[in-house]
């Protein structure tokens, strides 16, 4: 299968990423060689340029992908993928310069290696009269909730300032495993990526250097989340997260390490109890992870004004709270 040209603008959490590994991460299953080729070639181009695989890329940075073409290994995954392609997206919010979506679990935000329709292309496709239109940020696959995206260059642009100034408050709801005790609590620790043996891209608390990775060529990010308690039951505790910095699986890696990691979370979590809160013999069953993008705070980037955005506990997550409360 050939994917169709890409136009990607770099968010936070491709900032200082060189653009081979982008590129790696993006197409799993293309062989480097290939991609190294494109490099080489041109066709590859970030901000009408040619660069090399040593460039880093930078927040707004625009990237051409050109057609590549995915090796037919791939064709059974990717016969599932048009079931979601016409998912209808809860509009929180849109104006001449945004649309605010109410993104669901299980949707990725772009389209890459396996996945033909992210949000992205989804909301292109069913607004082809719009002719610009880019994720201000981006959501793990898994998570729900608030997704901005800019209908205006100049929108993108003056969102991604708001970004790096800090002016841009987000906050999640997350469950966890534990009874969580302070009522407010700072979290300040770096973060690095790595690939683990097994080949799994991976994010983990720069101090937790697990034996047998190789760590030398990882660069350490500052992180920092503050978590407040919303409700603690005896074996579980719903917290609000609210993001300093936005790195990638940021919230996620943080609980994990210090001891509550997030219910339903298949790659930092606890396997055993997810297995068993995911099993049919429980009256209320959660399969997915517990994180949810609750809220977003901006200044609107025509008028300046401040915008408040939010999303509701999805059915799911809401029932599962209500169960716990009995």
């Amino acid at each position: 299968m050939k994917t169709a040209i890409v136009k990607e603008i770099i968010s936070e959490d491709g900032v200082d990423q060189r653009i081979d590994n982008f590129l790696f991460k993006r197409f799993r299953n293309v062989p480097k060689s290939h991609i190294y080729q494109m490099l080489r070639s041109g066709q590859v181009r970030v901000n009408g340029k040619r660069i090399d695989f040593h460039y880093r890329l930078a927040l707004g940075d625009l990237v051409r992908i050109p057609p590549i073409m995915i090796p037919a290994a791939n064709t059974t995954r990717q016969q599932v993928i048009p079931k979601i392609r016409h998912i209808s997206f809860r509009i929180i919010f849109e104006d001449e310069a945004l649309l605010v979506v109410d993104k669901p679990a299980g949707v990725a935000v772009h389209g890459g290696s396996g996945i033909s329709f992210g949000v992205i292309e989804q909301l292109r496709a069913q607004h082809p009269g719009m002719k610009f239109l880019e994720l201000v940020h981006r959501l793990d696959r898994e998570t729900s909730g608030v997704l901005l995206l800019a209908k205006k260059r100049s929108a993108l642009v003056t969102l991604h300032q708001q970004i790096r100034s800090g002016d841009m408050e987000k906050h999640y709801q997350v469950l966890v495993k534990g009874k969580w005790f302070n009522t407010r609590q700072h979290v300040k620790l770096p973060l690095i990526k790595y690939v683990t043996r097994e080949g799994e891209r991976r994010v983990t608390v720069a101090s937790s250097k697990f034996k047998g990775e190789n760590f030398s060529a990882c660069r350490e990010m500052d992180s920092h989340t503050i978590f407040t308690l919303l409700h603690a039951w005896q074996d579980y505790s719903l917290l609000g997260a609210e993001l300093k910095t936005g790195r990638t699986h940021q919230i996620r890696v943080h609980l994990a390490y210090l001891g509550y990691p997030i219910i339903g979370d298949s790659k930092y979590g606890d396997f055993i109890v997810n297995r068993h809160l995911s099993s049919s013999r429980n009256k209320i069953r959660l399969e997915r992870m517990f994180l949810h993008a609750g809220s977003m705070s901006i200044k609107h980037p025509l008028s300046g004004q401040p915008l408040k955005l939010t999303a509701p506990l999805p059915d799911d997550l809401q029932n599962f709270v209500n169960h716990l409360d009995g």
